[in-house]
C-alpha cells in the first residue's frame, strides 16, 4: 500500500464503501469499480480480501473496522495468542522494536502504562496509528525508523521490556534460524537488557531450542504457544538476572477453544524416562503440537499416568480414558501387525473402506499407504502407522470417542 492509498482509504466515505461491500468476492468488487480513478480500488478490494481473513485470525478486533494489508496480517500475531502473551508481561513501560501491524501492542498496552512501538514502514505505522485511534488505545507512542537503530538511542534502563517480533523472510524464503532475523537478536542480546532488564523475542514455531542458551546467555524461559493445535509461536523470554549457566525453563501452552488453557513445563533438568507399553492399550492419544514441539510429551506422560507405544515416537496410550487430554484422543480399535495382505483383511473385517492415515517412524508415507491398501479420505476410521515397544510395525486402528 502507498502513502496515496493509506490517505485515500481515510476518508470517511471510502470506509463506508467498504463497509457496504465488505461481503462481496474482492475481484469482483474491483472488476464493479475499475476505471473509477477518484478511487483506491486496489487498496479497497484488499481491504475487502483481509477482513475475511481478519474475521478468523483476530475474531474480536476484526468487528470494528480496522485497516490491514496482506502482509503484514499474514506475519501478524493471531488475537488469542497475542492477549495470552501479553500476560507475561508487565511494567510501566515497554519498547517494540518491530510494530509491524501492532497487534501484539493493542494488549501489550492493557499491561503497562507506556508502549513505544517502533516501525520502519511509515504507511505500516500509519495503519496502526488508525487501528489503535478506532480502538480507543492512547498510551502507544509510534515511532517511525528501524528498531534496532533506535533502540542505541534510549538512556540504558529506560524501560522494563523490550519486545521484538523479527522478521523471519529471507530473499523470499522462510528462515527459523536466529542468526537471519531482521533485526539480528543474538547480536542485539546485550543492548536489549541494557535499555530493560527483561526482554521477549517471539521466534519462529519451528525454532530447534537445543543451543539457544550460547546464543542468548540471559535466555530464563522458552514457552511454545499453540492454538486450536497448531504451534503458533516460540516465544523467548530473557532476563538479566537469570543465573549464567542455569538452564531454561522450558513450556508448552496450549490454547484451544473446548479445553481452555493447558500449560505444562520442565524445569530444565534431566527429563523423566519414557515408559514403553507392552501393547497398545484401549485408548490412543496425540498430544498438542506444542508439547511435541517442547519435547515434553515425556512429562505429560508422567502426569497423566500415560505410557509411550514405542521408545522414538510421541503416540501415548492406556487402558483408562485420559479426561481433557491436551491433544486428540481416540478409542483403540485393534492393533494389527504390518502384514500388507493380512492387515488388508483385518481392515476389511473392521469394515474400514476409508480413513485418515497417520505415520511416524515408519517406510511409507500416508499417500503410499493410502494407495496400497485403496483407503478413501474419511473422517470415521483413523490409521496410524508406527511401531510397537518391540519394534514392529503397526497399525493402531482408532475411530474417535
Amino acid at each position: 500500500m502507498t502513502s496515496e492509498e493509506l490517505q485515500a482509504l481515510l476518508d470517511p466515505s471510502v470506509l463506508s464503501l467498504i463497509e457496504a461491500h465488505a461481503h462481496e468476492d474482492p475481484a469482483a468488487f474491483a472488476m464493479k469499480f475499475h476505471g473509477r480513478n477518484e478511487l483506491p480500488v486496489r487498496a479497497m478490494a484488499e481491504q475487502i480480501a483481509c477482513r475475511r481473513k481478519a474475521a478468523r485470525k483476530l475474531p474480536s478486533l476484526s468487528r470494528h473496522p480496522l485497516l490491514y494489508t496482506t502482509l503484514s496480517l499474514e506475519q501478524a500475531s493471531g488475537e488469542r495468542a497475542a492477549e495470552w502473551k501479553a500476560g507475561l508481561m508487565e511494567g510501566r513501560s515497554l519498547l517494540d522494536l518491530t510494530g509491524g501491524l501492532g497487534i501484539d501492542d493493542l494488549f501489550l498496552a492493557r499491561r503497562f502504562g507506556r508502549v513505544v512501538a517502533c516501525e520502519r514502514d511509515p504507511v505500516l505505522s500509519g495503519i496502526s496509528a488508525h487501528n489503535r485511534n478506532v480502538l480507543g488505545v492512547r498510551n502507544v507512542e509510534a515511532l517511525v525508523g528501524d528498531g534496532a537503530e533506535l533502540l542505541g538511542g534510549f538512556p540504558d534502563g529506560s524501560f522494563d521490556w523490550v519486545y521484538v517480533d523479527p522478521a523471519r523472510r529471507e530473499e523470499g524464503g522462510r528462515s527459523v534460524g536466529l542468526e537471519a532475523t531482521s533485526p539480528d537478536v543474538v547480536s542485539l542480546h546485550d543492548t536489549m537488557l541494557r535499555k530493560a532488564p527483561k526482554a521477549c523475542i517471539k521466534a519462529s514455531p519451528a525454532l530447534e531450542t537445543s543451543g539457544l542458551q550460547a546464543k542468548l546467555p540471559s535466555l530464563a524461559s522458552v514457552v511454545v504457544v499453540s492454538v486450536g493445535g497448531e504451534c503458533k509461536e516460540t516465544l523467548l523470554l530473557l532476563d538479566r538476572r537469570h543465573p549464567a549457566g542455569l538452564a531454561p525453563s522450558v513450556t508448552a501452552a496450549c490454547l484451544d477453544e473446548a479445553h481452555g488453557e493447558f500449560m505444562i513445563s520442565s524445569s530444565g533438568g534431566e527429563q523423566p524416562g519414557r515408559r514403553v507399553a507392552a501393547a497398545p492399550g484401549r485408548w490412543f492419544y496425540e498430544p498438542d503440537a506444542a508439547i511435541i514441539r517442547a519435547r515434553l510429551a515425556a512429562e505429560l506422560a508422567k502426569r497423566l499416568g500415560l505410557e509411550f507405544l514405542n521408545g522414538t515416537v510421541d503416540y501415548l496410550t492406556s487402558e483408562r480414558y485420559a479426561e481433557n487430554f491436551p491433544g486428540r484422543s481416540f478409542r483403540v480399535e485393534a492393533s494389527l501387525p504390518y502384514h500388507p495382505k493380512t492387515l488388508k483383511t483385518g481392515l476389511s473385517r473392521l469394515g474400514v473402506a476409508g480413513a485418515a492415515i497417520q505415520r511416524r517412524d515408519f517406510p511409507l508415507s500416508p499417500e503410499q499407504l493410502r494407495k496400497q491398501f485403496r483407503l478413501r479420505e474419511s473422517s470415521e476410521w483413523f490409521l496410524f502407522f508406527t511401531k510397537d515397544g518391540s519394534g514392529a510395525l503397526v497399525c493402531v486402528v482408532c475411530r474417535k470417542p
